[in-house]
């Protein structure tokens, strides 16, 4: 599982032949570096280091994320293995194709590794999802297209939505969730979706390590390297962290490096220190308030914008 060589361990995705490096690359993050330069010095330098796997999604500062990954992996497409999502929202499977297009444009490739339904966050998902006409159909004829080679699905609200969507016997490849010390003993997507998603030979994304936007760690309750070391001994393939500027790369890499898995008495530690804090979800606030939920989204199920709700 770890080398002894300082190199990045690798798992396979699932059913599939992939190899993927334990750590992920986030794509909103990517978007979120200072300039483009900043961008590509963060991309060159995971695929230097050995990450190969990089997340990313239509909608993410408004494509900026896809066409500063893009550039960065000129000449380098190959050493990638290239995620992104399709943010339809309920709308159907011709507006799936068409994000699709636009995501490949943007990244410059003629195919994507993985492509997956982003944000599966609403009771009526499911149902709109795989509705004739829905974003489930464009997932299969991408594929029999050639132009993805895994699909899947994205949500950070609710274990049960996921629960639903895997229910429909769908062939998913990949599914992404939530993964971290207090997700454990709270609404746990360990507890009740990764055990389905193994069952069924589902190649699993592990998110939100650090609660979204570090405030575990920013609160004190955990270190980055506690988060990380757990949420990557969780039986995944890869676990995508946020990765903004050269300084955090160099800092995740440090833990990746070498990686020993925590004992399950370890992880059982971990989580009953972070029990008081995780009880009411206040730190993984990507499942009890709206700060993570898209605009894009929001507008499609007919929800009011964030911004514009009381305070």
């Amino acid at each position: 599982m770890a080398p002894s060589n300082g190199s990045i361990p690798r798992r396979r995705l699932g059913k599939s032949d992939i190899e993927v490096s334990i750590l992920g690359v986030g794509g909103y993050h990517i978007g979120s570096a200072e300039s483009q330069d900043a961008a590509k010095q963060i991309v060159q330098g995971a695929l230097d280091a050995g990450l190969n796997f990089f997340d990313n999604a239509w909608e993410y500062h408004d494509g900026q994320s896809e066409e500063w990954l893009g550039a960065a992996l000129a000449g380098r497409r190959k050493e990638a293995v290239l995620m992104t999502k399709v943010c339809t929202h309920g709308r159907g499977k011709r507006t799936a194709m068409q994000q699709l297009e636009e995501s490949l444009r943007r990244l410059k490739t003629d195919h994507l590794d993985v492509w997956q339904i982003h944000e599966v966050i609403y009771e009526s998902d499911p149902d709109l999802i795989f509705a004739p006409g829905g974003a489930a159909e464009a997932l299969l004829d991408a594929k029999k297209q050639g132009k993805v080679r895994l699909v899947g699905f994205t949500g950070h609200k609710d274990p049960a939505i996921h629960l639903r969507m895997l229910k429909h016997g769908f062939p998913f490849d990949t599914v992404q969730m939530p993964l971290n010390p207090f997700d454990g003993t709270f609404r746990s997507f360990a507890e009740q979706v990764l055990p389905e998603a193994n069952r069924q030979g589902i190649g699993v994304l592990g998110m939100k390590s650090l609660g979204g936007s570090g405030e575990m760690v920013k609160k004190g309750a955990v270190t980055v390297a506690e988060a990380l070391r757990y949420a990557m001994s969780l039986p995944v393939a890869v676990t995508i962290s946020g990765i903004n500027s050269p300084q955090i790369l160099e800092q995740n890499l440090a833990i990746v490096r070498n990686f020993q898995p925590m004992s399950e008495s370890e992880m059982a530690e971990l989580r009953n220190r972070c029990k008081p804090e995780a009880a009411d979800g206040h730190l993984e606030l990507f499942k009890t308030t709206l700060k993570y939920d898209g605009a894009i989204g929001r507008q499609q199920h007919g929800y009011p914008d964030v911004e514009k709700l009381p305070a």
